[in-house]
């Protein structure tokens, strides 16, 4: 009788984008995974998710992830548009690195929730960019931000290679159906509705 060797199912991953977008650069999270998951296709272990505003709602999805990757707006104190990396236990749960964005403590929140209840990711990698402008209701992202989210996808995809996520750039573009967000506030429209009301 010959022993097979049993291989582990890959770990599932979580790419979440947290923000509003109603606040300028606070929604630099929610348009980063939006454009990430416009850019490529994942594998059947890997999840693509607009987390919003929604805070402690969020546990759940965490609880069925083993690794986290984060897109956030974070006020590190740096210059606009500022990409910072920060893993693991380096990612701010209770405290923040400065003044942090307008629904952080709500996430940090989610974050303590899952640890207490034994499920905190394996592994998690916040990509941050440092805001320009927090408070201008109904704003766009600025260009200092705007202008690192293809830098933010690039990061996204060298954490996710040292995770074993082997990523599709799409062949075909994005059915509009497919986006993580509709009814007009997916980032081109909104941008478009921005510059009319200018």
């Amino acid at each position: 009788m010959t022993d097979h060797p049993t291989t582990s199912p890959p770990p599932r991953v979580l790419v979440l984008g947290i923000g509003n977008i109603l606040w300028a650069d606070e929604g630099f999270g929610v348009r980063a995974v939006e454009a990430f998951h416009r850019t490529y296709q994942v594998p059947a272990n890997v999840t693509v998710l607009d987390g919003g505003t929604q805070g402690l709602y969020l546990v759940n999805f965490l609880q069925e992830h083993e690794l986290l990757l984060v897109f956030d707006a974070i006020d590190y104190g740096l210059p606009p548009g500022t990409l910072k990396l920060v893993r693991d236990d380096e990612v701010p749960k209770f405290t923040g690195a400065k003044k942090m964005s307008l629904h952080q403590t709500g996430f940090q929140d989610v974050l303590s929730a899952a640890d207490l209840l034994g499920a905190a990711p394996r592994a998690l990698a916040l990509i941050g960019c440092q805001p320009q402008d927090l408070e201008n209701w109904g704003g766009a992202l600025t260009a200092p931000v705007k202008d690192r989210i293809a830098d933010a996808l690039a990061l996204a995809c060298e954490v996710l290679a040292e995770w074993g996520v082997a990523l599709m750039p799409r062949a075909v573009p994005l059915d509009p159906a497919e986006r993580l967000l509709g009814n007009d506030i997916d980032h081109d429209h909104y941008e478009r509705q921005q510059g009319a009301v200018a």
